[in-house]
C-alpha cells in the first residue's frame, strides 16, 4: 500500500468561465431594449423673456375646455361628458351648418384647454386624446373625400396640404390652483 499513489480528481479550468459570463452579460446589455414612456408629444413654443403679443381673438373661434378638480368638463360654459367631446369638437371645427357660435372655418378654430391642478392625469389624457382624435378624424375624412384614401396613406405633400386646411391648434393655459375655476 505504501507504493500506491493517491489519485487526485481532475480539475476543470474555470479561468475562461469568467470571460464567458462577462461576454454574455455584455451581450444581454447591448441587445435588451428598455421601454421608455414618451408621454404626450407636444410642440412647445421657443422660450422668450418677453411677454407674448396681445392678440384679439374672436370668441366664436375659441372652443374652451375646462377640466376642474373633480374631473368634470365644462365646454364653452356648459357641462359635457368626455364621450361627447370628440363629436362636438369636430362639429365646432368644421361648422357644417354655418352656425354663428362656431368656428368661421377650420383654419381659424382654436381649442383652448385649461386644467385645474387637482385634475387627475388620466382625465387630462382622456380629454387631450379626444381633442386630438377629433382632428385626426377630420383629416382622415377630408383625405378620403379629396383623394379616396385614408390620411395616413397619402404622400407627405398631400398630408401637408390637408394639415394646412385643418391645422391642429390646441392652446393649453396654465393650470389653476386646486379648486379654482377662472
Amino acid at each position: 500500500m505504501a507504493g500506491k499513489r493517491e489519485r487526485k480528481a481532475p480539475e476543470v479550468n474555470a479561468g475562461s468561465m469568467a470571460d464567458i459570463a462577462f461576454l454574455l452579460l455584455i451581450f444581454f446589455l447591448v441587445t435588451t431594449t428598455i421601454v421608455v414612456d414618451k408621454g404626450v408629444l407636444v410642440k412647445l413654443p421657443p422660450w422668450s423673456n418677453e411677454p407674448p403679443p396681445e392678440m384679439k381673438l374672436n370668441s366664436r373661434n375659441v372652443y374652451s375646455v375646462l377640466v376642474n378638480a373633480n374631473n368634470e368638463l365644462l365646454v364653452r360654459g356648459e357641462p359635457k361628458a368626455i364621450k361627447d367631446l370628440r363629436a362636438d369638437t369636430k362639429e365646432f371645427i368644421m361648422n357644417p351648418s354655418k352656425k354663428e357660435n362656431m368656428a368661421e372655418k377650420p383654419t381659424k378654430a382654436i381649442i383652448s384647454l385649461k386644467n385645474d391642478r387637482g385634475t387627475a392625469y388620466k382625465t387630462y389624457l382622456e380629454v387631450y386624446n379626444e381633442l386630438k382624435a377629433a382632428y385626426n378624424e377630420l383629416r382622415d375624412e377630408e383625405a378620403r373625400k379629396r383623394h379616396g384614401k385614408p390620411f395616413e396613406f397619402l404622400d407627405r405633400a398631400l398630408q401637408k396640404e390637408i394639415r394646412a386646411d385643418i391645422p391642429l391648434v390646441i392652446s393649453e393655459a396654465e393650470p389653476t390652483n386646486f379648486g379654482e375655476e377662472n
